[in-house]
């Protein structure tokens, strides 16, 4: 039986409380909302902190809310919440989609939007019992100072398994961050680093206590798909978020793609514009931006997964995706 190491836990009833909690306890301390990733983590010794920080108690980082162009959803709103709002559902649904895909039942119904935008990476050589890892040698990511995976000990390469970021991002997304030195907003398509060891521009002792999505014009549709093992709980292989704006005439005005599961960041995929734009998302021009995005993408060996299949999976699922956009003048085409 893996055991958690002994710690504290504190229920704030504000955001600054929470906040305060932190700054006082330094790296010694670490928030929890949901816990479905961090609490295995500890069980792994992957994280042994001395107090935990809970969010769930904090009214201010719940709901849903309508603020002009915008809606707002709170950073401890869980993902469960997060599928079945009828706003997300009618606004979002690519984001309804990737929120209603994490895990299982149990753990949407725990675990937070904050929480999967801030999860932490994961790599077949990191998310091992101590044991295991022990008898490894350990990694550049915990307690080592070679990466598995690479051979070297440069740069950790475990990769950014969240499903709701990417299509936060095909979104416009942003988030607000409270820390010690107050609050500030960070774009999703700003907000990740290419770190294994910590791939986002969150300071220590900071909190996502809100995102801001701008509502899409008509014209404008997104989609989400994901691979994995089991359809029912696993972390994702693959997974693909793209988003569209469309002219009158079923032309593509606006189009951006997203992949994640293969590096420490989500990556934007580039050079669709100059591929779609003025076009229709013809069953040619579909198939010309999945072998872009082919190109583009060399998954690692940082997941159990053949490396080769799911870079060969990376067409297959840009073409689902782009095909969930698709006006019904462009199918005919």
């Amino acid at each position: 039986m893996l055991r958690l190491p002994p710690f504290r836990y504190h229920r704030p009833r504000t955001i600054d409380e929470a906040v305060g909690l932190l700054d006082r306890w330094g790296s010694r301390a670490l928030p929890v909302s949901g816990g479905t990733d961090l609490i295995p983590n500890m069980k792994h010794r992957l994280f042994t902190p001395d107090h935990l920080v809970s969010l769930r108690q904090i009214p201010g980082m719940r709901g849903f809310r309508r603020d002009g162009s915008a809606l707002m959803i709170g950073g401890a709103e869980t993902l469960a919440s997060v599928a079945r709002h009828p706003e997300v559902l009618r606004r979002f649904p690519s984001l309804a989609a990737a929120a209603g895909q994490v895990a299982g039942p149990q753990l949407r119904n725990m675990g937070t939007l904050g929480g999967n935008i801030c999860l932490d990476t994961r790599c077949t050589y990191y998310n091992q019992t101590e044991f295991w890892r022990d008898a490894l040698g350990y990694c550049l990511k915990k307690d080592g100072d070679v990466c598995h995976v690479t051979r070297v000990g440069k740069k950790c390469v475990a990769a950014h398994s969240a499903d709701t970021p990417p299509v936060l991002m095909t979104l416009g997304a942003t988030i607000e961050l409270a820390g010690p030195e107050g609050r500030r907003e960070v774009g999703l398509n700003d907000f990740f680093l290419a770190d294994g060891i910590w791939n986002s521009r969150r300071k220590p002792g900071e909190i996502v206590t809100r995102v801001r999505i701008p509502f899409a014009s008509r014209d404008s549709r997104a989609a989400y798909t994901k691979l994995r093992q089991r359809r029912s709980i696993d972390f994702p292989l693959l997974s693909v978020a793209v988003s569209a704006d469309f002219q009158r005439s079923a032309r593509v005005c606006q189009i951006m793609g997203v992949v994640t599961a293969l590096g420490a960041r989500p990556r934007l995929l580039t050079g669709w514009a100059r591929i779609a734009l003025g076009r229709t998302l013809s069953t040619d021009v579909i198939e010309a931006l999945a072998e872009r995005a082919h190109r583009q993408c060399h998954p690692l060996e940082n997941a159990i997964v053949d490396a080769d299949w799911r870079r060969a999976m990376v067409p297959v699922q840009v073409r689902l995706a782009l095909e969930a956009l698709r006006p019904s003048a462009a199918r005919a085409s």
